[in-house]
């Protein structure tokens, strides 16, 4: 149960000072002339440094360019958690488990001053919340209408992703799997909307090379993996594919692999018909044209191809903001939990997944995994209090859902935004952006060299460009306080 705990951090962590965030600035600058354009990938800050201008993932982003090649998540990394505790400290150093901090906490009444006249801009809406919380010791430090629900927009995201990988892992893998009985063959989609036509190729390869010879097959589509209306509740919208089992790139027609672009009405016969032409490239003979059915139960399997690890996954729909991603970790945990893989199935077991983990889910509501539903509500303190159970040490598989954080001026939807603000590159946070929502949750490392996590949320906003902007000010605000 995360109430407010406290707990300690093992010897080898090192302690990440204000020093090292600058020295991950100069870092990073250096990688960026060395790699070249920036292109928007999963975990860039640390590996490809590839942030396509222009917004990703949300209501509003740009999009990347047809034909550009896929990224590949980095390996998730510790190490953006370095900086919680000092160096050499040893379990019986500890205090209640606690190891020693040299670096002071901020205050409330600091944190109070500093954050209090930013939240009365008026560039923000209506109902604007905050809360702050130290990420070493598990504890508040600042609350304004914390616990309020409010729409969260794309932070739903965190949601979803910490929800996949509690239930399965941050080392599970999503299978597109082949059975076969009789002659008729079937291609059965697990839920990985990363399937690449590389890996469609593959995966017909090894079924041409199991199939007996010298016969002909029907083939046949299986998408009961997923259950329900497979379009997402705001209707056809480029911002997301029809949520089915079984699909190649998301459904996306333009050969983007992010951001907004047509998608097909119908990814899984797509997928099928496509995966029909690679059999036969390996001379496999069909007899007729894929069709939809369930493969039954006694069908034996031929070949599979499997997704990245769910926590490159994890990143990769937290930096890019990728919403067809983020449906299927929602889906996911429904099927780790032996539930229905629908909308409101998913919406079961993401809730009842993040309350076992104890968080704060009273009043939430995550009706879908993307956060593009604005019946999603959730507040402050649930996604602050999330970020600290994802950097706490009885928790490691949580780990992706910080290392895929975009950084502020570097990488995913945060790569156009901060500029010469103290945040830029100091800043990891999750972006919210739909009409009149706006929102920013993740950690910062603040002058003292405390590593901290926040969430600003805010709803009724008038302009989404300046109430970003006050956002970010927030979080840069954080980074230059020491807050006492």
């Amino acid at each position: 149960m995360l109430g407010r705990p406290r707990a300690g951090w093992p010897p080898g962590t090192l302690r990440l000072t204000a020093l090292s965030a600058v020295s991950g600035l100069v870092i990073a600058a250096v990688t960026a002339v060395l790699a070249g354009p920036w292109d928007d990938g999963q975990r860039t800050a640390e590996r490809e440094r590839a942030a396509a201008q222009g917004r990703t993932g949300d209501a509003y982003h740009g999009r990347k360019a047809a034909g550009r090649p896929e990224e590949q998540a980095a390996p998730y990394a510790p190490a953006v958690l370095a900086g919680l505790g000092p160096e050499g400290a040893t379990p019986a150093q500890a205090v209640d488990g606690v190891r020693p901090q040299r670096a002071p906490l901020p205050s409330a009444a600091g944190l109070a001053a500093a954050l209090g006249p930013l939240l009365k801009d008026p560039a923000l809406g209506s109902l604007r919340s905050a809360a702050v919380w130290d990420v070493a010791s598990g504890t508040e430090l600042y609350g304004s209408r914390a616990g309020a629900a409010a729409i969260p927009a794309s932070v739903t995201k965190l949601a979803s992703a910490t929800a996949a990988l509690s239930a399965l892992g941050p080392d599970h893998r999503i299978p597109t799997v082949t059975r076969l009985k009789g002659t008729t063959l079937y291609l059965v989609g697990g839920g990985d909307p990363t399937l690449t036509p590389r890996a469609l190729d593959r995966l017909a390869k090894a079924t041409a090379r199991a199939l007996p010879r010298g016969g002909a097959f029907a083939l046949r589509y299986d998408t009961s993996a997923y259950s329900g209306p497979v379009r997402h509740p705001i209707g056809v919208n480029d911002n997301v594919a029809p949520v089915t089992a079984l699909m190649v790139n998301e459904g996306r027609l333009d050969g983007s692999s992010h951001g907004p672009a047509p998608r097909s009405g119908d990814p899984a016969g797509e997928a099928a018909r496509l995966f029909a032409t690679r059999l036969a490239d390996h001379g496999v003979k069909l007899t007729g044209a894929p069709a939809p059915a369930e493969a039954p139960a006694k069908a034996g399997q031929l070949a599979a191809v499997h997704s990245a690890p769910l926590g490159a996954l994890v990143e990769r729909a937290l930096t890019n903001s990728d919403n067809d991603l983020a449906e299927a970790l929602a889906r996911q945990t429904a099927i780790a939990a032996g539930g229905a893989a629908s909308f409101s199935g998913a919406s079961r077991a993401v809730t009842a997944e993040l309350a076992r983990l104890g968080l704060p889910v009273k009043g939430a509501r995550f009706a879908d995994g993307s956060g593009l539903d604005r019946r999603d509500h959730a507040s402050a303190e649930f996604f602050a209090r999330l970020l600290v159970l994802a950097g706490h040490p009885a928790h490691p598989g949580l780990r992706p859902v910080l290392t895929g954080l975009p950084v502020a001026g570097f990488s995913g939807t945060l790569d156009d935004r901060y500029g010469d603000a103290a945040g830029a590159g100091v800043v990891r946070a999750k972006t919210g952006t739909l009409t009149g929502v706006n929102s920013l949750a993740g950690t910062v490392v603040d002058a003292d060299g405390r590593l901290l996590a926040f969430a600003f949320l805010t709803n009724g906003t008038p302009n989404r460009d300046t109430a970003q902007h006050t956002l970010d000010t927030l979080a840069s605000t954080l980074t230059r306080c020491g807050c006492r």
